[in-house]
This record gives C-alpha cells, sequence and structure tokens, in this order.
C-alpha cells in the first residue's frame, strides 16, 4: 500500500485547509486509517481516526473543527480542518492500517500565522 498526502500550505488562524491522502496497492486491506501530526516540539500525534465501517475518533484538541472521511470510490482519505488555530501547525501524515502491518504517507506541512 503507497499513501501520498497533499493539500497542506500557509493558512491564517481562522481559516480552512483539506488535506487528502490517495491510497494505491492492496487497498481492500486496510481497515483503519489515520490522520497524525508532528512538530519539532512533539512526538507524532493522532488527530483523527476512521474505521474501515467508519467509526471516527478525534483528539480533544480538534474536535467540533476537524472532520476525517474516507471515500472508497477514489482511494481517498480526507481531513477536513476548520476554524484552524497556530497550534495545529505541523507536518501532517496520513497512516493505513491492515491485518499484518502500518503503513505511513510522506507529510504535508500545514502553517497557521497570521
Amino acid at each position: 500500500v503507497q499513501l501520498q498526502a497533499s493539500g497542506g500550505g500557509l493558512v491564517q488562524p481562522g481559516g480552512s485547509l483539506r488535506l487528502s491522502c490517495a491510497y494505491s496497492g492492496n487497498s481492500a486491506s486496510i481497515r483503519n486509517m489515520g490522520w497524525y501530526r508532528q512538530t519539532p516540539e512533539k512526538e507524532r500525534d493522532l488527530v483523527a481516526t476512521i474505521s474501515r465501517p467508519g467509526a471516527t475518533k478525534y483528539a480533544d484538541s480538534v474536535k467540533g473543527r476537524f472532520t476525517i472521511s474516507r471515500d472508497f470510490a477514489k482511494n481517498t482519505l480526507y481531513l477536513q480542518m476548520n476554524s484552524l488555530e497556530t497550534d495545529d501547525t505541523g507536518v501532517y501524515y496520513c497512516r493505513a492500517d491492515s491485518s499484518w502491518r502500518t503503513y505511513w504517507g510522506k507529510g504535508t506541512q500545514v502553517t497557521v500565522s497570521s
């Protein structure tokens, strides 16, 4: 399974971005998917996850502002980020879990700054 994240950029506080993660390969083997954020000060932390049936989980800091979704027809994972805050700055990575291993894509930089 290969993952390719995109959609990052520079945005002002209060703005919005939508991240995409296109995946290919043995996509039928993927169970859970998620977005993680890494900064120079912190390890790679969970932002949001979604199970194959569609159950979602969010970090407390993004609840009510971010929405994770998955389009099976397009083999794409999304993260809609609204009301962005400076603390949302970081490199965002998408992750896919199959029954036997975890896959990571290259990150996409999100910078929230005025």
